[in-house]
């Protein structure tokens, strides 16, 4: 299932994919490798942009949404419910 922030991902990808490689993974390896693809050429830019963007999706069918985060190399793990802040609730 697509999600709206998905098609706005993908359209930011279009325009520039290192922005998009940006908002998914945050500075990290990832955006520095979308920054060398795209100084190459614009297609493998683009490629690894929407391999994140897909990468993504596949997490969000898996995990719901909001329950990962990304670990690097296009991989995401689930969220366990240690991790999650309780924010001072004893339930």
């Amino acid at each position: 299932m697509v999600r709206s922030s998905d098609v706005l991902l993908i359209i930011v990808a279009i325009l520039f994919p290192p922005a998009a490689a940006g908002f998914i993974t945050g500075c990290s390896c990832d955006l520095l490798i979308n920054i060398c693809l795209t100084l190459l050429g614009a297609l493998p830019g683009h490629l690894h942009a929407f391999w994140l963007i897909y990468k993504k999706m596949v997490a969000e069918e898996r995990y719901g949404a909001g329950g990962f985060r990304y670990v690097g190399n296009g991989q995401y793990e689930p969220i366990s419910a240690a991790e999650v802040p309780s924010y001072g609730s004893t339930a």
